[in-house]
């Protein structure tokens, strides 16, 4: 038995702040840690005592084991939970910890080392009869070596990093052609997120659905689970949705599933919480890996049980027994989870960095697990998670109304996210009739992404009026002097026409909206338009005030509509209940101007780390050649020549740190 009277949490973000609330709860004291990056992150204000590790990389400090343990005896920990990610799955770190004397909050070095990693995970499962997918029998760290195994399977093949999670390090191989590249983005990928590069590789099951069982041990051999969670809708291996039951399942194949992930852990005496992971098509399931920790979406197994989760490591870790049977454990209603995230489900889901102007969740009705607030930043050093919304109800269908709802009610202004993707998935037809499968969301918007939808009317009318006002605002000039300047009349007390020529144009995704105004009436109203409003043009009388920080309530033709709406650095940003848009504003100039770029330009996509050049100046390259290699948030993109042609002005090197739309290179063309 351990006394357990103060956690030091080796993580960051909102399961740093969720352990920590759990351990107050019980009446442990709790500390944490930081990177640079992360010095006046949420985790660190919320929790209220934090040691600095070092750098913003993980490598330099939430994966620093030596940095840790001294924080906790800094800190007069007793123990450490490692949450999910970074040191969770790493052996010697628990050895680490055992020797100096501090108890780690999760399973042996042991188990991690038979479970933790995937090649050896497999040959235990293999061991005790549970269904394995057919593969390479364990790690493998040379890449020829990997090239050998891939060439001898039948496409399409699965590489995956041995020490994985969430989707890092995992590639799928559908062609030989550019293999030895994609192996080594995957061990790069792997080396950088976990520290170790060596892959596996397996036959790839296309169209399988993805079931986990939460099971949680006392290290004697006595195992319980607590039902199993459903995690298909996924995008490149990482999760989106989860949800608890998994949906549809037979009675025959969720017995077999619970089954075997208990035995498959009391054969190993497993101590504490872990997921067994399974890829299941029809009624056929095959092991897929164990991780020894806490995963991402257990509150949706904390809402069908009534269950603390964190609190039942904390039990095992302080008494080595489990709190209570297996026949203790209810399951009532059903739960799903949604992960929003700074990322752009237009553009393939690239990251997307800089500060959240402004983040709201819904009060009430359902569960928000966040790491960030209003003024907080996103940086391309850690996952892009903003924040995990989970909803509970009597069946799964209120469940997912309910998550709906809650998704509705959410605004998050200053850069993009996937707030809107979540709702169409969710409404999804295969959704909701439980026909998804993992690949869904890569073959619906890949390639020809889905048409980005046309801002609403009510949309362009705020983004325009909120223009005028903190343009006015800022002039030194007479406010309505300003208003003629903009809308081309003055104040008047009736109703006047629009004016003839646009004041300002509104660009989004390549669309652009020139928009004209009447006169400021005495109510504070414009009448507001754009082309023909026979031809689908705009024309709207629209009232905007300001309510609060950041705040504002449109009166729009008698609707009424309440806004987030950020203004800066020649944009407008903007949520409601209708959804997010994002607008370039500038003042109208002789019409229109197209947005001029050489097509030579290599611009980074994205803020990140330059991993690779693969073209020096002077090279000859080929339309789609790759030239760099950016890395976000543990995501490679490939910067490729937009047409044939010689690479001049190379500007970076690898290790370099870049802006988003900074010129990372120049393709001459050929003629």
């Amino acid at each position: 038995m351990h006394q357990i009277n103060k956690v030091l949490v080796a993580n960051r973000g909102e399961i740093a702040c969720r352990i920590a609330r759990t351990c107050r709860r019980l009446g442990i004291q709790v500390a944490t840690v930081h990177s640079v990056a992360d010095r006046w992150s949420r985790h660190v204000r919320e929790i209220g005592e934090s040691i600095e590790l070092g750098g913003a990389a993980p490598a330099d400090s939430y994966l620093n084991i030596e940095a840790v343990i001294a924080a906790a005896k800094r800190v007069g920990a007793d123990a450490v939970h490692p949450g999910y990610g970074f040191l969770s799955e790493n052996a010697d770190f628990v050895r680490a910890l055992d020797a100096a004397g501090l108890v780690f909050i999760g399973p042996t070095a042991g188990t991690i080392e038979r479970l933790g990693g995937k090649a050896s995970a497999k040959l235990e499962a293999a061991k005790l009869g549970v269904p394995v997918v057919p593969g390479s029998e364990g790690g493998l760290r040379d890449p020829l070596e990997v090239a050998a195994v891939v060439r001898g399977m039948k496409l399409p093949v699965l590489l995956k990093a041995v020490a994985g999670g969430g989707g890092r390090g995992m590639a799928v191989v559908e062609s030989l052609d550019g293999l030895d590249m994609r192996i080594e983005s995957a061990m790069r990928e792997a080396e950088t997120s976990f520290a170790n590069g060596e892959l596996i590789v397996e036959r790839y099951l296309p169209r399988v659905r993805h079931i986990e069982v939460q099971i949680a041990g006392d290290g004697h051999g006595n195992v319980i689970h607590l039902f199993e969670r459903e995690c298909s809708l996924q995008r490149r291996h990482q999760k989106v949705i989860e949800e608890a039951p998994a949906a549809g399942l037979s009675a025959a194949l969720r017995a077999n599933l619970l089954n075997d992930a208990c035995r498959l852990a009391a054969g190993l005496e497993y101590r504490g919480l872990g997921t067994v992971e399974f890829i299941v098509s029809g009624d056929d399931y095959y092991f897929l890996e164990v991780n020894p920790r806490l995963q991402v979406e257990h509150p949706v197994t904390e809402a069908i049980t009534g269950l603390d989760l964190v609190e039942m490591q904390l039990h095992i870790a302080a008494h080595g027994t489990l709190p209570l049977t297996q026949s203790a454990v209810l399951l009532r209603g059903h739960a799903v989870e949604a992960r929003l995230c700074a990322e752009d489900p237009q553009a393939g889901f690239l990251p997307a960095t800089g500060r959240i102007a402004l983040a709201s969740f819904p009060a009430a009705s359902i569960r928000v697990e966040s790491g960030v607030e209003s003024g907080d930043e996103i940086s391309p050093y850690y996952d892009s998670m903003i924040a995990k919304l989970i909803a509970h109800g009597a069946d799964r269908d209120a469940a997912i109304a309910s998550l709906l709802s809650g998704l509705r009610q959410t605004n998050v202004v200053g850069l993009t996210t996937n707030l809107e993707f979540l709702q169409e998935l969710l409404m999804l037809d295969e959704t909701r009739n439980g026909t998804f499968h993992t690949r869904l969301i890569d073959e619906r918007w890949s390639g020809a992404q889905s048409a980005r939808r046309e801002p609403p009317a009510e949309h362009l009318c705020a983004a325009a009026l909120v223009c005028l006002m903190r343009s006015r605002s800022q002039a030194d000039l007479g406010c309505w002097t300003l208003w003629h300047g903009f809308t081309g009349w003055r104040l008047s007390d009736g109703a006047q026409a629009v004016g003839s020529m646009p004041a300002i144009v509104l660009k989004s995704a390549g669309s652009a909206w020139p928009l004209r105004f009447s006169a400021l009436a005495a109510d504070g109203s414009l009448q507001i338009s754009y082309g023909d409003k026979a031809d689908g043009g705009l024309s709207m009388r629209a009232t905007l005030r300001e309510t609060g920080q950041n705040r504002f309530l449109l009166q729009c033709e008698g609707r009424a509509l309440e806004l987030a709406i950020v203004w800066g650095d020649g944009k407008v940003q903007l949520g409601s209940a209708l959804g997010a848009d994002v607008f370039d504003y500038a003042p109208y100039l002789e019409g229109t101007a197209a947005d001029a770029a050489s097509s030579g330009q290599l611009l980074a996509p994205m803020m990140g780390k330059v991993v690779s050049v693969r073209a020096q100046e002077g090279t000859a390259v080929v339309q789609g050649e790759v030239v760099l290699v950016l890395e976000s948030m543990k995501m490679e993109l490939r910067v490729c020549a937009p047409h044939d042609g010689v690479v001049r002005d190379q500007r970076c090197r690898p290790g370099d740190m870049v802006e988003r739309n900074a010129v990372l290179a120049v393709v001459a063309a050929e003629n």
